[in-house]
This record gives structure tokens, sequence and C-alpha cells, in this order.
């Protein structure tokens, strides 16, 4: 069976009985984490995948990946994913239950590059602007980046707003090799 297939079930499955138990913005936020913790340490895959790891100590992994202290739902969520033999899907399920949780949610990433830090003013002015027009929340992460000069690049959605000063220059290159 599709890994893929796989994990958005199990999501779909957490994400139901979060919801259940009006728990589901804690679970999302163990589910950031998990999926952070597989990206910040690539051996957690490994030690996961290692068929001589005992199961109980699997799910200690997982639980502090989760943040430590998980609570109730994830906690078993978890125990049901090992018992099934599933760990290899378990950062998969993570990004699944991510996904459904913001189309759930009306959530929208979003992403601000700047050449300098950017105030909390102009972030929150972009963040009004994604979600007025998205209608809906904005999750948004900023980033600093030299080399765009000046101004801003916005990501979200499948939208990209530059107003960089690289990006104003580039436009200017292409108009006088034309």
């Amino acid at each position: 069976m599709d890994l893929g297939v796989i994990s958005v079930r199990y999501a779909k499955a957490l994400l139901r009985g979060s919801m259940d138990l009006h728990v589901e913005d804690k679970v999302y936020a163990e589910m950031q984490s998990i999926a952070q913790s597989y990206i910040n340490v690539p051996a957690l895959r490994h030690t996961m995948d290692n068929p001589m790891l005992p199961r109980d100590q699997k799910a200690e992994l997982l639980k502090a990946a989760a943040g430590g202290e998980v609570c109730d739902i994830t906690s078993r969520f978890i125990d049901l994913v090992l018992n099934e033999g599933r760990e290899k899907a378990a950062q998969f399920i993570a990004n699944s239950y991510i996904t459904l949780y913001r189309q759930q949610k009306n959530i929208t990433r979003g992403k601000l590059t700047t050449a300098v830090p950017a105030s909390t003013e102009m972030i929150e002015k972009m963040q009004r602007m994604v979600a007025s027009r998205s209608h809906g929340t904005v999750e948004f992460e900023t980033e600093v980046n030299p080399e765009i000069i000046g101004g801003f690049i916005l990501d979200y959605d499948t939208y990209r707003m530059d107003a960089s000063v690289l990006g104003k220059l580039r436009t200017i290159e292409k108009q006088l090799a034309n």
C-alpha cells in the first residue's frame, strides 16, 4: 500500500478523534513538533526504522519529539501507529495531519523575505493583507535575505509578490536585453 495513502488515513482518523475531544490545536502543535524533529534530527528516521529498538523506546522517542508531555490522544495514537508497525510512516502522518488541520481551519501559510529584519508592524500588515485575501487565518514565517537588497518578497498559497530591489533590477535587465 502507498505510504501517502496510509499516512493520510491515519492523519484523518487522528484529526477526527482530536476534534471530537476538542484537543485538535494541541495535537496540531505536537504534530508540528514531530515533523520538525524529523527535519532537525535526521538520525530520528534511522532510529525509528531500526527493528532492534523496542516498541516502548520508539514510543518514548516519538513522544519526546512531540514535545515531551503529550496529550492522551497523541500518546494513544503513537502506541497505535507502533502496534500496527507503521513507524516508518510517522513523519508522513504528522505532515498529513498538519495539512488536513490547516485545510479544516482555513489556515494559509505565508513567508515574508526582507533584506533586513522586518518590523512587527510590517509583519502584521502583511498578515492582515493575506488574511483578507484568503478569508482565513495566516501562519507567517519571516526570513532575512540581504541579497534582495531592499523591499520584500511575499509568498503565500501559489502567489508571489516580489517588491524587492533585486526583483526590480532583474526586470530592468530583462527589458534592456530585449
